[in-house]
């Protein structure tokens, strides 16, 4: 009884999750007629993709995946690559001020990106990287391992110290049991780290709608932000704009899924 129970609240939850998505997708392919006519909740007398294409041609969407791509997996590998390193010092190399140092990474992981953004604005000005995706991807790159070096330190400092000496037993200095025992190791944490840091670079908006203002450098959120404020769509542009912003997301997610999933339950049962 109590496991029916569980999987039908369960089956209404996925059933809430996937409803706005599967409205979305309906009304993208309705035309504004069929729309008018059968509302927002019906379904469409025939495909129509008119929307989705002139949407495509009008933000150039292809130039704006291509940034979105480049700057969330730049920021993605970099931020896993930064967080193992500074990890690694705090979690096995148990520096002094560990604990210090680590809550300045949790305060770090609190402060909202509103009181970053004038001095962000203003350093990326001085050293002639304002508009311009590196500064982007460096600044991603620190707000993401913020939370990648906290969370890391926690899992490597109960890292089984026999195997680490069992390595400099054999012979293996501070990197090569940093890039041969740890980082294997620690991989399926690692590999979840690297598909949320994808995830919310590719979902952020804020930042990078004050860093990136030529049309020639803006990710996808921020094309889909500018283009609904300056020109006047309907309902079903709007539906076919939001459907392209969030397909390529979700079939980053569907990619890597398992490997997700094997991270999450490598952790759990460690």
């Amino acid at each position: 009884m109590r496991k029916n129970l569980v999987t039908g609240l369960l089956v209404v939850l996925a059933v809430v999750t996937l409803l706005p998505f599967v409205l979305i997708v309906l009304n993208a392919i309705k035309s504004p007629d069929d729309y008018t006519t059968r509302g927002p909740l019906g379904l469409p007398s025939q495909v129509y993709l008119r929307g989705i294409v002139d949407f495509w041609e009008r933000v150039d969407f292809g130039e704006k995946l291509f940034n979105s791509t480049v700057i969330a997996g730049a920021v993605a590998v970099l931020a896993v690559v930064v967080s193992i390193l500074m990890a690694y010092a705090l979690g096995i190399g148990r520096i002094k001020g560990r604990m210090w140092i680590v809550a300045v990474f949790l305060l770090a992981n609190l402060m909202p990106q509103e009181a970053l953004v004038y001095p962000l604005y203003f350093l990326a000005k001085e050293v002639d990287l304002y508009d311009t995706k590196l500064a982007v991807i460096i600044i991603f790159t620190a707000i993401q391992s913020a939370f990648g070096v906290y969370l890391l330190s926690s899992v490597l400092s109960t890292f089984p110290r026999e195997i680490i000496e069992a390595a400099r037993i054999d012979g293996a200095n501070r990197w090569q049991v940093l890039w041969r025992v740890v980082v294997p190791l620690s991989w399926p944490t690692l590999s979840v780290l690297l598909v949320f840091f994808f995830i919310w670079t590719w979902n952020e908006f804020f930042i990078p709608m004050i860093m990136l203002i030529s049309n020639d450098n803006q990710t996808v959120p921020v094309a889909l932000g500018v283009l609904q404020g300056q020109r006047l769509m309907d309902i079903t542009s709007q539906s076919a704009s939001a459907l392209l912003g969030i397909v390529p997301a979700v079939v980053f997610f569907l990619i890597f899924q398992r490997t997700l999933t094997r991270g999450i339950a490598v952790g759990a049962v460690k």
